[in-house]
């Protein structure tokens, strides 16, 4: 049997424990009232103390005080249907112009449903429990509690079809080329028709953010591609491009000392894209490279499921996706990114000045040849 702890003993202890605690967090749970007033980023860092209102602060903080950093570069992934939603609008747009988003990968649905809005179509909110038989019958589109007219999707794909048939488009692009000469056109079509600020593609275009679609053929931008290429078009897709220009990205992001960060939303085949820039470089193409040093998701999949989605930055550790040094610069936010996006880009445009913009996409060409000579150094002294 143990002996009893004495009262000095467990004074002792008592202190130690105190410092124990001290080292492990200097701050207390002792929140102000909510009363109404301050912004969503004083209500964030005041309020949002634990479980996953808790990630959700480190993740604002870490998003705002270091991926924001003047050396690092910001990766977003965009997947679940966001931009029907309004979210391309109100958050992915401010975050680009401000010059907090890098490049993107993204679904190819959420670029197509993206365009509705420059065109001037409309989008109605709903409810959840309609009735699809009948909403089939009035051809109406729904999107959980998203509605539109079928006629949205027709228009959408004859201005696709009419806008490739053009001979600037008569050429093998990467996505993010592709998506950049989309733009240009869905930018002047906002400024015929007074709609500046509806379209993520636009924005994208105007600020030199590329864009890439990590499977350009799972969606109707991809679709109305195939059909024109039965028409005898040459307007074509190489995915293999996007391989290595998203790898130039990142390896040009993390050159002289600098920082490449990763901000998922959702998780899917943007998530894997994004991260997998890490890989090709150090596995594939034999780089020398740690790893992306920040790694912010918000995500509703769970990680005992073995799925991607749901897959720890810890786990990414492992496949050499995220510096291991750098753990501590990685927030998992199990939410819903249609509540986390807004309150992230509340946070961030009150918390940090605006960046000037890297237009990643003039680079492309120069970042792909600094890679590939880089490449051929190694295989040259491999055969050596």
């Amino acid at each position: 049997m143990h002996p009893h702890k004495s009262h000095h003993d467990r004074h002792a202890g008592s202190a130690a424990n105190k410092d124990f605690l001290k080292k492990i967090s200097k701050h207390r749970i002792d929140p102000p009232a909510v009363t109404g007033g301050g912004t969503a980023a004083d209500l964030l860092d005041s309020v949002f103390l634990s479980y996953n209102a808790g990630r959700m602060r480190e993740g604002c903080q870490l998003f705002a005080q270091r991926m924001l950093a003047d050396n690092a570069t910001v990766g977003l992934a965009l997947s679940g249907a966001l931009t029907p939603a309004g979210l391309g609008m109100s958050c992915l747009v401010p975050l680009i112009e401000a010059g907090f988003i890098d490049w993107i990968i993204s679904t190819g649905a959420t670029l197509y449903h993206d365009a509705h809005y420059a065109l001037g179509m409309d989008l109605y909110q709903a409810g959840p429990s309609l009735p699809d038989l009948e909403l089939r019958e009035n051809q109406v589109i729904r999107i959980y509690d998203i509605i539109f007219d079928y006629e949205n999707l027709l228009g959408t794909d004859m201005f696709y079809r009419k806008l490739l048939r053009g001979e600037a488009f008569q050429k093998t692009f990467s996505t993010a080329e592709f998506h950049n000469l989309v733009g240009k056109y869905l930018a002047e079509r906002e400024d015929q028709t007074g709609l500046k600020g509806k379209s993520l593609l636009a924005a994208a275009y105007r600020c030199g953010v590329p864009i890439y679609t990590s499977s350009p053929g799972d969606s109707s931008i991809g679709m109305n591609i195939a059909a024109l290429q039965l028409e005898g078009y040459k307007v074509n897709i190489d995915p293999f491009r996007d391989v290595n220009q998203t790898a130039s990205i990142v390896w040009d992001a993390k050159a002289d000392g600098g920082a490449s960060g990763v901000f998922i939303l959702g998780g899917g085949s943007p998530k894997n894209f994004i991260l997998q820039t890490e890989p090709q470089i150090q596995e594939v193409l034999g780089l020398a490279e740690s790893g992306h040093d920040y790694f912010l998701q918000f995500t509703d999949a769970r990680p005992d499921t073995g799925g991607l989605s749901g897959a720890t930055p810890s786990e990414a550790m492992t496949w050499g996706k995220v510096d291991p040094d750098k753990l501590p610069g990685t927030v998992t936010c199990y939410v819903d990114s249609t509540i986390a996006l807004p309150l992230l880009t509340a946070y961030a445009l009150t918390r940090h000045e605006k960046r000037e913009h890297k237009r990643y996409i003039d680079k492309l060409p120069m970042l792909t040849q600094k890679l590939r000579e880089r490449y051929e150094e190694i295989c040259k002294a491999r055969t050596e």
